[in-house]
């Protein structure tokens, strides 16, 4: 039995916006059932996904504006299933953290919360760019909202201008490349004007178009990831979102500009994702040595947790850009690990920032491992999934990638094992000092509560999960992100023949 898309898509903000109504402990409830609600239908939908079927699965087509050739057009395949399964269980952990402070204007943050998941659901299960594009905007107005109304007075104002600068721009170049990417396929087939992928991807434009079409596309991916060197908002906004806000931000939003290369780029526009490559391949590299850098120097620990960001989403970036099913298959599973991993991160700052009197330095902490020793433990596991220790789905995730690195571009490989091992050192620096070494100042040392343990326990059984069995994760993916991939893969086959024929002339005899 199939269950219409907009349903669970639709949930979480109807469930929100009914909640606006209702007093305090109702509303958040009602949030929380909406959600609930929507990740028990991702659980579902894993099982009842068939890994051979060709084509989408439960798809919703309905023309939506005629006049533009925009579709409502929605559907399942193995590039967005895992994802949205990742996205609907963050934002239900998160909801419950959230429920469990006491907030001003806690109703408007509820509502906030539940229309982000709609617009990340609906960015993920689109399939057609016009909605793509729509709902990829949408998702990030409920957080500039929740910035403007739960940040630090005196830096918030800043802060969300330059969030708001930054992605604006970005917003603006896809939208005017989603619309120029419509109307000259249009033109080139004599067909009506559609923007749904697939009538996208059966007429591929010409190289020209391809190249600035692109970049345009890669630039607003890339300040939404947010990835180097157009990071820059990325300090104000993170030191100005709640912490539960931030988790979501943080875990979700990134991985959905991730996607949009491999739904949107890679299949649409594959001789520019082949041109392009070793471009984004270098920037790649970029986001991971200066986010490692970054990362081991910073005392905040909300921006060691960001930078180090940075630093994973270049991984998913040079799997992704191998332009091969391996490197391909990594960046989906590190994009899930990588979500998984710094969600329960930010958590464990804040109950660290509550036992140091709310600072958030890690300067200010350390010394309570060995009387939280569950706690200790609990982080303990995080941070060697985030290192990428082997025998953690981290680890199969960096392999897949620099294993399709290593087949596409053998020194951007070896350079990226650099960021490997900084990633050790940022990850045991931000260990020791928060749970070893002295104890600071005023740092009060209780192990972990009950209540505090509903939200971390069950963020670290899914890490501790996937370690054992990370085929989960693939295992139904592997099909659809081949076929994501392999135009783009085609192209640079082909492209490597003919230069190597180049380089290695056959002898005339032979020809």
């Amino acid at each position: 039995m199939s269950l219409p898309l907009s349903i669970p898509l639709w949930l979480p903000a109807a469930a929100a916006f009914l909640g606006l109504f209702l007093p305090g402990v109702a509303s958040r409830a009602l949030a929380i059932l909406g959600a609930l609600g929507t990740f028990a239908w991702t659980l579902w939908a894993i099982a009842d996904f068939e890994r051979g079927a060709k084509g989408l699965q439960d798809a919703t087509d309905q023309m939506w504006i005629k006049p533009l050739g925009i579709h409502y057009k929605l559907g399942l395949d193995g590039l967005n299933l895992y994802l949205i399964a990742l996205a609907a269980f963050i934002f239900l952990v998160c909801l419950i953290w959230a429920a469990m402070k006491e907030w001003e204007h806690g109703g408007q943050l509820f509502f906030f919360f539940g229309l982000a998941e709609s617009a990340v659901l609906g960015a993920l299960m689109a399939q057609d760019l016009a909605l793509f594009v729509l709902f990829f905007d949408l998702m990030l107005l409920p957080f500039l909202f929740l910035a403007g109304i739960y940040g630090p007075e005196g830096t918030r104002v800043a802060a969300i201008t330059k969030l708001f600068i930054y992605t604006l721009v970005g917003s603006l170049l896809m939208l005017a490349a989603a619309i120029a990417t419509g109307v000259l396929v249009s033109q080139q087939t004599g067909n009506d004007l559609s923007f749904a992928f697939s009538d996208l991807q059966a007429s591929p434009l010409g190289k020209g178009s391809q190249e600035w079409i692109f970049l345009c596309f890669a630039a607003a991916f890339w300040v939404k990831m947010p990835a180097f060197p157009v990071h820059g908002w990325m300090p104000d906004g993170y030191k100005n979102m709640p912490l539960p806000v931030l988790a979501v931000f943080s875990a979700v939003l990134s991985k959905v500009a991730a996607y949009g290369f491999l739904r949107v780029v890679l299949p649409i526009f594959p001789d520019a994702a082949v041109h392009f490559q070793d471009l984004m391949l270098v920037l790649a590299l970029g986001s991971i040595l200066y986010g490692s850098a970054m990362a081991f120097t910073t005392t905040d620990a909300r921006l060691i947790l960001g930078y180090s960001s940075i630093a994973q989403l270049g991984f998913i970036t040079l799997g992704i850009f191998s332009l091969t099913g391996d490197g391909s298959q990594g960046a989906i599973l590190q994009s899930i690990n990588h979500g998984l991993v710094v969600a329960p991160a930010f958590v464990i700052v804040a109950y660290l920032a509550e036992r140091a009197h709310g600072s958030e330095d890690i300067r200010d902490m350390g010394g309570i491992a060995f009387r939280a020793p569950v706690l200790a433990t609990l982080f303990l596991i995080v941070v060697l999934a985030n290192l990428a220790m082997p025998g953690s789905s981290n680890f199969v995730g960096e392999f897949l990638i620099l294993f399709g690195v290593f087949h596409s571009k053998l020194v951007i490989a070896s350079i990226a094992f650099v960021g490997v091992g900084m990633a050790a050192v940022y990850s045991l620096r931000f260990l020791i000092r928060t749970m070893h070494n002295r104890v600071g100042p005023e740092v009060e040392s209780r192990e972990i509560s009950f209540r505090e343990g509903l939200v971390l326990v069950p963020l670290v059984t899914v890490i501790l999960f996937l370690a054992v069995y990370p085929q989960f994760a693939i295992h139904k993916a592997e099909p659809g992100i081949a076929r994501a991939v392999a135009p783009a893969a085609l192209i640079a086959h082909e492209e490597n023949v003919v230069s190597d024929a180049a380089v290695h002339p056959k002898p005339a005899s032979v020809r």
